[in-house]
């Protein structure tokens, strides 16, 4: 059976896809020198966009379509891409749901789960209780915490973005299949953000770690009620996300990524799970996986993955020679022309705990920047 993908960044998921037993055709912005060597992979490096990928998609033959980021915030163009074939994702009309900040809050406040305030009025109503708390600033086609920033009370809020109440926490985010209502579970991730060691700055997302046992032991079962909450209430289907900050073991919920997460590869990796093919199966069969997190957590060590994006712009050498390395993904073709703050690549890591996981990512994206440099010699 050949599924189409189309994202940002294909290789995780088509790579996942392919062990599964699929036929991949993938269509993303890099064209990563270590895609599956069975994926037929297309790169628009020149502009990519959730429309222009759901144009060249429809001139490719395939039985079923997948979208990864960031076509979430373009339903329009998620039906496009699914015109004429069956869709394995959320709908248009779910996305535009799920992704309405103050629908998203009041549907799990009714719940019982917490949710920070957000307000999307063009500016922030001058009440008391809105002068004592620190707000941010968020676009409402968010992603990867770019343009995300802290607002300053009484400036106005710019056009297509919304303000969301800050929470004082541990970033992370809950990973699970969805189908008729219900969830299943696949991960708890701390997540990367803003990270200096990567190259990022501010809000900016730069990884995740899957911690291992005795490390938020607390927070798996409400994370868990959380995705079970918005399944009921907005009927997505395959696998999603759930960004929060974790405050005293509560998972505040932040947005929700009704696609495959880039932190999905790390419960591959970790619990040898296929995470596309659950995804298949919920999507093409509505059934879910017999899968116990919390069971799949134990003894297992800490997981993560960091993103290193590019301090100034960078031409890199032969990086055939990356791909001995397994802990290198999304490697860049040979002579690729990286500007300041893009992605050079992934890199992968684990430990004892999640502290020793973030030791080694640090110490990994080290040698990548010691590698750009040389080739500028």
């Amino acid at each position: 059976m050949n599924v189409l993908i189309a994202g940002v960044s294909t290789r995780a998921a088509a790579e996942s896809a392919a062990r599964a037993g699929f036929a991949v055709t993938a269509i993303d912005a890099f064209g990563d020198l270590d895609q599956h060597p069975s994926v037929s992979a297309h790169a628009l490096r020149d502009g990519f966009s959730p429309g222009a990928a759901a144009r060249l998609a429809q001139t490719i033959a395939c039985d079923a379509v997948a979208y990864l980021s960031n076509f979430e915030n373009h339903p329009g163009a998620v039906t496009l891409l699914a015109a004429g074939r069956p869709l394995w994702g959320n709908a248009g009309d779910v996305l535009a749901r799920v992704r309405e900040p103050m629908l998203l809050t009041g549907a799990l406040r009714r719940r019982g789960h917490s949710a920070p305030d957000a307000w999307v009025e063009a500016r922030m109503p001058d009440v008391d209780s809105g002068r004592d708390r620190a707000w941010i600033v968020k676009p409402r086609a968010s992603g990867g915490g770019r343009r995300v920033r802290l607002w300053r009370a009484g400036s106005p809020v710019p056009r297509g973005c919304y303000l969301q109440e800050f929470v004082d926490g541990t970033p992370g985010s809950v990973l699970f299949a969805a189908a008729g209502g219900r969830a299943v579970t696949l991960g708890v991730c701390r997540q990367l953000i803003g990270e200096a060691p990567f190259g990022a700055s501010g809000y900016q997302y730069c990884g995740n770690i899957l911690v291992g046992d005795g490390e938020d032991d607390r927070l798996v079962g409400p994370a868990r009620a959380l995705a079970d909450a918005v399944c009921d209430e907005f009927g997505l289907v395959g696998v999603n996300g759930i960004d929060f900050v974790a405050k005293d073991d509560v998972p505040h919920a932040i947005e929700v990524n009704p696609r495959w997460c880039a932190s999905m590869e790390l419960v591959e990796r970790a619990y040898g799970l296929s995470v596309f093919g659950a995804h298949a199966t919920a999507c093409r069969d509505g059934a879910l996986p017999d899968f116990d997190v919390a069971r799949a957590r134990r003894g297992l060590r800490a997981v993560g993955k960091a993103i290193v994006y590019a301090r100034a712009d960078v031409t890199v050498a032969d990086t055939r020679e990356w791909l001995k390395d397994s802990d290198v993904r999304d490697v860049p073709v040979p002579g690729a022309r990286i500007p300041a703050g893009r992605p050079v690549c992934t890199i992968m890591a684990e430990g004892p705990d999640a502290e020793a996981c973030h030791v080694t990512l640090v110490q990994r994206a080290a040698r990548v920047y010691r590698a750009c440099e040389e080739t500028h010699g």
